[in-house]
């Protein structure tokens, strides 16, 4: 069959198949507790926590949204943070509080905050303290859900370089300190959560223009956490750097839900820092590491780095974006290793596909990995496609989602059947090569990926279109060397007075900072089709 040819570099003593799981995601926290109750969970800024502490956190917590804030089975609670301890024991805490994740950017601002809670209906949010502005100008429209504030600094040990902009207290937090909803030692109701049940909202953009909540179960999610080890290589006890969001599918699943998983320790930053991630690798004998484009480009960038003892990594990679061949030629000059890309979205709460480490492939997505069945069809009459040629990338899998959160429509139109199977269409346009390793060439959807997040112009747009001064506004991507790609916006404005500066300032109070147009152009009129369509194109 030619969707199995990848089987011919299929990773030697994996097999093509893995069982379903027949527990929560909770369950592997609870092993993990009982098989290295004292390992070394996570490490942050010094700070060492053990399985077991870090289990004690999650049952206080996890009473505490069921008794005092009332948090019952299905209930949905957000949580809106940098990534810290207090991340992992807030997403354990939900499981046990029977609860489901709905993950938020800590970089998004109030309006997109505010449609995530209003329409995942979260009943919660467990928040950083820096972004208690965010949530006090939202907390009245949202039904004034249950506060939880979280100050970083606490679980960080003097002398390390905490991030400065974290290191001051925060004023007018509103809701419960972190550490007086622990102190009140509420137990954890019974946990009840079975494979099928709801697990996590990540929240993906899409052309509509409002962002789509994709509705995971247990099931789906623990597809990946227990098929990403064998891939990768991670055995109990690993050490493993973790520099994405957690917020984020591959960071959350790769660099947390991974190491709780296998017993491994999670060395934790909550801002990106070359230097930092330097000294670890030496210091600590870090072994894997994922990690996107503008990182490696930060890392290699470094005073000294040739000096830099990396021989401990075992594996790197990453994905979310390309990592472009001169950057792929120093990492492996540097470290002696193949940097490792991989292919996944939110729908399939991280990826489907994974380059083999005995024969990856640069600028390749990888290969189809346990029980996914990936094709190319024609994007407009859904018919398969053969080798080399060029068409949507559709997947099905144990990680597939199970449709956006009460949108039966969109859902409808996500998925396709091909021989008795619900496939889901990515949007994405790529090629499959004659060894079945799967190449992304472009986008069927109109995005900007900028260091690997995802922005939709859909989205960006109706953000700038509630501007009173913004007549029309259209967003495009501008290549750019570091970033990948940055977002600019050609605005038509309704009053001469409008400046750019005026509406940078405004973009970055109401969204995302990676979202925020690096560039700004007016114009007196955009360039329409016959049918009055933008031509986003021509731009």
């Amino acid at each position: 069959m030619m969707q199995n040819r990848h089987f011919g570099v299929w990773p030697s003593g994996l097999p093509y198949s893995l069982p379903p799981s027949e527990h929560s995601v909770l369950h592997n926290l609870n092993q993990a507790v009982k098989a290295a109750p004292d390992r070394t969970a996570i490490w942050y800024y010094g700070r060492r926590i053990s399985f077991c502490e870090l289990a004690t956190e999650v049952r206080n917590l996890a009473g505490y949204l069921h008794h005092k804030l009332g948090i019952r089975s299905g209930d949905r609670v957000a949580i809106y943070m940098q990534n810290a301890p207090q991340f992992v024991a807030a997403y354990y805490a939900i499981f046990a509080a029977n609860a489901v994740i709905v993950p938020i950017n800590p970089m998004c601002r109030r309006a997109e905050l505010r449609y995530i809670v209003q329409d995942s209906g979260a009943r919660a949010v467990i928040y950083g303290a820096e972004l208690a502005e965010e949530v006090v100008a939202v907390q009245d429209d949202c039904g004034q859900p249950g506060l939880v504030h979280v100050r970083y600094r606490d679980y960080a040990v003097d002398g390390w370089d905490f991030p400065s902009e974290f290191a001051e207290s925060a004023t007018a937090v509103v809701g419960t300190a972190w550490a007086d909803a622990l102190a009140m030692e509420c137990e954890a109701p019974t946990h009840d959560r079975r494979p099928e049940d709801w697990c996590i909202i990540p929240y993906s953009s899409g052309t509509t223009g409002q962002p789509k909540g994709c509705l995971h179960t247990h099931a789906s999610v623990n597809a990946v956490i227990f098929g990403y080890p064998k891939w990768v290589g991670v055995t109990p006890g690993s050490r493993i750097l973790a520099t994405l969001p957690l917020c984020h599918v591959t960071g959350m699943q790769h660099s947390m839900n991974l190491p709780i998983l296998t017993r491994s320790t999670t060395y934790l930053m909550t801002r990106w820092s070359a230097a930092l991630a330097a000294t670890l690798i030496q210091q600590e004998r870090i072994e894997h590491w994922r990690s996107i484009t503008t990182m490696m480009i930060d890392f290699l960038s470094l005073p000294g780095i040739k000096d830099v003892d990396v021989s401990s990594l075992k594996a790197i990679g990453g994905g979310g974006a390309q990592m472009p061949a001169g950057i792929a030629r120093k990492m492996s000059e540097l470290i002696g290793l193949d940097y490792i890309e991989a292919y996944g979205l939110s729908e399939t709460i991280a990826p489907t596909h994974i380059n083999p480490a005995q024969a990856p492939k640069q600028q390749c997505l990888g290969i189809p990995i346990f029980d996914v069945d990936c094709r190319i069809v024609d994007p407009e009459t859904l018919e398969e496609l053969g080798s080399n040629e060029l068409g949507e990338i559709v997947t099905h899998g144990p990680q597939v989602f199970q449709g956006y959160w009460q949108r039966p429509e969109e859902t409808e139109a996500a998925f396709l059947t091909l021989d008795g199977k619900r496939f889901l269409r990515t949007g994405d346009i790529g090629y499959m090569d004659n060894e079945g390793y799967f190449f992304f060439v472009d986008r069927l959807k109109r995005m900007v990926n900028v260091s690997g997040f995802k922005v939709w112009p859909a989205e960006i747009e109706a953000i700038l279109h509630s501007h009173p001064d913004v007549k029309e506004a259209c967003i495009v991507g501008d290549p750019d060397s570091r970033t990948g790609e940055a977002v600019r916006a050609v605005i038509v404005p309704r009053k001469d007075s409008l400046n750019t500066l005026c509406l940078m300032d405004w973009c970055r109070q109401n969204m995302a900072a990676y979202k925020v147009p690096s560039r700004i152009e007016f114009r007196d009129h955009l360039p329409r089709s016959g049918a009055g369509k933008v031509l986003w194109k021509d731009l």
